[in-house]
């Protein structure tokens, strides 16, 4: 069945402070907003977010980040945000639904999951926790009363439901439910409870944001790896530009761009590492527009993509194959050439030399050869 999620983010809430509605808070490198994106990347086959009007800037940036990201525009209540999102999905195929706050950042795959598969039986799933804690009524700051917490849940988000079934509950309530459940429950059908996840809190308050950042910081660290590899032949010229270095030589190298093999094979790692294939795909040798360009405009871009999906460079280490020229009295300006077209440390790279002891095209000096490998850690 095809799956989609939609999730809510059109609320003003500014109770965490800072002056930004929550969802737009930054927490661990990002928005709130895209971690809950992120949550569901890869679990269901297609996104669409809710938003409010005045966000729409902040949203289309998103889709830097997932292309396939689809924005409308949210209603005055959270039940008419819904709906838009629902009428937008029309027509997609779409079997299941998933339906998210946008305030709550840390949902599991795994409850995701439960609920998506939850509705193999059931027209609506949701996933919640038992209420544990003694319940009281309150009056002007006192205890008033005690209230029985026997077979009451603590409700959360991801809910659930088959996609034709919501939607036209949503379409004939006459608004004013707390969910989706509700919602559905107005409508005659029968929503399952599935086990949800201390860690999927609602973020409210600015400690919740703190507690975010320490669940955040106990995850596994998401650790990412890529390699490069490019290859140009020698042409007529007097210098070569290796590692964004100009180095004078006998010959220059042959390229669409200007043919800096070290920085393309660079380049080509960065892009691997986040899956988003290479040089070619981002810039097409068949568009004039890039024929001569510097290659810092490539490596600038896929440090871009790096931060934008929310990693940073741990390392990388550059391998320049070639007999001539030599690299070693120029290492120490590569690297810090390549330090500042990624703004990174310089000791976060490294770039080294070998010769293929006079083997091959490089040993018969018919062109320079560039491996590289990069490290993403998770910003």
């Amino acid at each position: 069945m095809k799956t989609a999620a939609i999730i809510v983010a059109a609320g003003r809430g500014t109770r965490a402070g800072g002056g930004l509605p929550k969802q737009w808070h930054p927490l661990a490198g990002r928005t709130v907003l895209a971690h809950s994106i992120a949550a569901f990347h890869n679990v269901v086959d297609h996104i669409v977010i809710a938003i409010h009007p005045d966000d729409r800037a902040r949203a289309l940036a998103l889709q830097d980040i997932w292309p396939d990201l689809q924005i409308v525009d949210g209603g005055q209540s959270r039940a008419a945000s819904v709906l838009a999102a629902l009428r937008g999905l029309e027509g997609r195929g779409v079997e299941k639904v998933l339906i998210h706050d946008g305030a709550r950042p840390l949902v599991s795959a795994q409850v995701t999951r439960d609920v998506l598969q939850a509705l193999d039986l059931s027209i609506g799933a949701a996933p919640a926790l038992p209420v544990t804690d003694a319940l009281w009524r309150g009056e002007q700051g006192k205890v008033a009363g005690t209230a029985d917490r026997a077979g009451l849940w603590r409700a959360q988000t991801p809910q659930g439901f088959r996609f034709d079934a919501i939607l036209a509950a949503h379409l004939a309530h006459p608004g004013g439910a707390a969910d989706d459940v509700e919602v559905a429950r107005w409508a005659g059908h029968a929503v399952a409870i599935v086990q949800g996840d201390e860690d999927n809190l609602k973020l409210t308050f600015a400690g919740d944001f703190a507690r975010a950042e320490q669940i955040l910081k106990g995850r596994d660290m998401d650790i990412r790896l890529g390699n490069g590899f490019d290859v140009h032949a020698f042409t007529q010229g007097d210098h070569v530009w290796l590692c964004g270095v100009r180095l004078p030589h006998s010959h220059a190298l042959l390229g669409h761009s200007d043919a800096d093999v070290g920085m393309h094979a660079l380049t080509d790692a960065l892009y691997g590492a986040l899956a988003e294939g290479d040089i070619g795909v981002h810039f097409p040798p068949s568009d004039p527009q890039w024929k001569g360009a510097e290659s810092h405009i490539f490596l600038r871009h896929a440090m871009g993509r790096v931060a934008a999906r929310g990693y940073r460079l741990a390392n990388c280490d550059v391998t320049l194959i070639c007999e001539r020229p030599k690299i070693g009295p120029h290492q120490a300006a590569m690297r810090a050439a390549l330090a500042q077209i990624m703004k990174v440390p310089v000791d976060a790279i490294s770039v080294k030399a070998t010769t293929s002891e006079k083997l091959g095209f490089t040993g018969r000096e018919e062109g320079i050869a560039a491996l590289a490998t990069a490290a993403l850690v998770k910003a």
